[in-house]
């Protein structure tokens, strides 16, 4: 018992420590010169404007970039920007610039980089009004491969730019988080999650500001883009794994609140009972975790909820089944249509996330047109074949953004299903599912968010909520 008290203790220690390092934060601007950094590419210019850089655009220059002398792997990186809506631009992290011309192959084909090229992760600042694409924050490939979210990581343009346009603040300062940690990347606009993949491309460079080349644009010459309040705090492998079910001040400002803390079941109850299940859910190192065939049955939120956003991340073993459900009515019955009476009470009724091997869990073959895999709303709506799926043992997220009849999945940043509650494509999809002979399925007003025990060991972490006005 005292061993494992003392790795209790100390894993609790590397928390505390995590969540320290992460709240501090280094400079990379001194508010004073540019000392630190190297200008490369295009003579853009670069200037101090009180406690701001300003790259204001020079006619007839390639895109030019004021990059860090240091280079960074494994880090949080936040800043500041304001821009001229003119003006593309946009931040570099793990980047690169060789001397001499090289080539990398990506996916079977050949990446000519030429000498003195930037090139690598580019966070973006896309906000013009008139091309109307609104990607700020999106993750973009310089000098590689081009989008990659939205693009061929995942990621729907389209909604990405409603979404842009929304949060997006035109003519003031934006914040941007930046979580790099191993190949996940991960990227933040003003509290609001954007861009989420898994890219190993590049594991490490330097950072750089981007003000974009211009040509034949009289109308851009001058244009100008501003950050500040550059703070960047370096992970190393125990704090990037340990440093999890925290909200940063960002997300707490922006209205986040952690749904599960970390540690306990407060907030949590069986979906049969007003008690937390007494087998079958563990909480360990700050993960949760429903153990196969623990017979503990599924756990609800206490609090009801109706216009939300939800994060968690889940891990599966193989063949593994569970799922996220929201608009969760624990004690709705089916029911039967002979007798007209309610059937036995099953599982929590409610719109699933669905959580699952598709290799190897039977379930994904079942339904229709594959609408019980992974990221799927189950049994109703299938996500997309192309998905993109961590492979079984490593952590996926899953993100649920819900504002009055309209919901939206997506797995791992990618949208992976669309649905407004209550539509005529919406109850025709219920008349034909499993759900068919349950009143007014999915179309309640509120309900308990559920996390799933179906007979295999699942895990989840990060569980977080914000709670948003209704429009």
């Amino acid at each position: 018992m005292k061993l494992i008290h003392s790795f209790s203790l100390l894993a609790s220690c590397c928390v505390a420590v995590a969540a320290l390092a992460e709240s501090a934060g280094t400079d990379l601007f001194n508010g004073k010169d540019l000392s630190g950094w190297t200008q490369r590419g295009g003579k853009a210019k670069y200037t101090i404007e009180g406690e701001a850089i300003v790259g204001t655009c020079v006619l007839n220059t390639p895109n030019s970039f004021l990059c860090t002398d240091k280079t960074y792997g494994d880090f949080i990186f936040e800043y500041d920007f304001k821009v001229d809506p003119r003006l593309n631009s946009g931040v570099q992290i793990r980047s690169e610039c060789f001397d001499a011309a090289k080539q990398i192959e990506w996916e079977g084909k050949p990446i000519a980089i030429p000498a003195g090229r930037v090139h690598g992760y580019q966070v973006e600042i896309d906000p013009n009004p008139i091309q109307n694409r609104w990607w700020s924050a999106g993750l973009y490939d310089e000098g590689r491969r081009k989008w990659i979210y939205p693009g061929f990581a995942g990621g729907n343009g389209k909604a990405f730019t409603e979404q842009g346009r929304k949060i997006f603040k035109q003519g003031d300062w934006n914040h941007v988080r930046v979580e790099a940690r191993g190949d996940s990347l991960k990227t933040w606009l003003n509290g609001t999650p954007c861009a989420d993949v898994k890219d190993s491309m590049t594991p490490r460079g330097f950072i750089a500001l981007q003000v974009h080349g211009i040509a034949k644009e009289t109308d851009k010459d001058g244009a100008q883009v501003r950050w500040r309040n550059l703070k960047i705090t370096e992970l190393n492998a125990a704090i990037a794994s340990s440093a999890v079910n925290t909200l940063t001040a960002e997300e707490k400002t922006a209205g986040w609140q952690l749904l599960w803390d970390g540690k306990t079941s407060e907030g949590w109850r069986s979906a049969k009972s007003e008690n937390f299940p007494a087998h079958g859910w563990t909480m360990k190192d700050g993960v949760l975790t429903v153990h196969d065939t623990s017979g503990g049955g599924d756990i609800i939120t206490r609090q009801r909820y109706s216009d939300f956003e939800l994060m968690a991340e889940f891990k599966i073993t193989p063949g593994a089944n569970s799922g996220i459900k929201i608009f969760v009515q624990p004690n709705l019955s089916p029911i039967d249509k002979v007798t007209s009476k309610p059937t036995g009470l099953g599982s929590a009724i409610g719109c699933e996330f669905q959580v699952l091997d598709d290799a190897k869990h039977p379930d994904a073959k079942l339904g229709k047109n594959g609408n019980r895999t992974v990221g799927s709303l189950y049994d109703l709506i299938p996500a997309p074949a192309d998905k993109k799926v961590s492979v079984v043992g490593d952590w996926n997220s899953a993100r649920i953004l819900s504002r009055g009849k309209h919901v939206t999945f997506w797995l791992n940043g990618q949208e992976t299903v669309n649905f407004e509650r209550g539509s005529e494509s919406f109850r025709a999809l219920v008349a034909a599912s499993k759900y068919h002979n349950i009143p007014s399925f999915g179309e309640w007003a509120d309900g308990h968010i559920l996390l799933q025990e179906h007979g295999d060991e699942v895990s989840y972490r990060n569980v977080k909520i914000r709670v948003l006005s209704a429009k």
